[in-house]
C-alpha cells in the first residue's frame, strides 16, 4: 500500500548513527544522503528521515508505530540490540508475541526521538 515513510527528526546526525545501526540488521541500508535528509532501504529508498524544525512531539499513547520486516528471528534480536546500543530505549525484548500469533517474532524499540519502531519475523508455521 505505501510507497514510502517520512518522519522529521531535531537532530540527523544522532538519527543516522541509530538507524544506520539499528536497519543494518534487517538488510536495509542508507541508500540516499541529502540536504538534511537520508533514506534506508534494501533495493531502493523507503523509509526517509529529515531534520526538521518542529519534529512531530513523541506520545507515546498515540498508538503509532513503525514495523520493519526482518529476515531471521536473529535479525530481530540484531536489530533490537543495535538500536539500544545506540540511543534507542527497550519498549518490548525479542520474542513471540501469542497475542498476534504463535508465529509472531518481534522486538520494539523506541528511538532517541521518540518513534516506536518494531522488527517483525513470522517463524515457520
Amino acid at each position: 500500500m505505501f510507497d514510502h515513510i517520512s518522519i522529521g527528526v531535531k537532530d540527523l546526525a544522532r538519527a543516522q548513527t541509530f538507524y544506520d545501526a539499528a536497519l543494518a540488521p534487517l538488510g536495509y541500508e542508507r541508500l540516499s544522503n541529502f540536504d538534511g535528509t537520508i533514506g534506508y532501504g534494501a533495493e531502493r529508498a523507503q523509509f526517509w528521515v529529515s531534520e526538521v524544525e518542529r519534529p512531530v512531539p513523541a506520545d507515546r499513547g498515540s498508538g503509532l508505530h513503525f514495523c520493519f520486516v526482518a529476515p531471521s528471528q536473529a535479525a530481530v534480536d540484531g536489530f533490537y540490540a543495535a538500536g539500544i546500543a545506540n540511543g534507542g530505549e527497550d519498549n518490548g525484548k525479542p520474542g513471540i508475541r501469542p497475542d498476534y500469533s504463535q508465529f509472531y517474532y518481534a522486538a520494539f524499540i523506541i528511538d532517541p526521538d521518540g518513534y516506536r519502531l518494531e522488527a517483525y519475523f513470522q517463524t515457520g508455521e
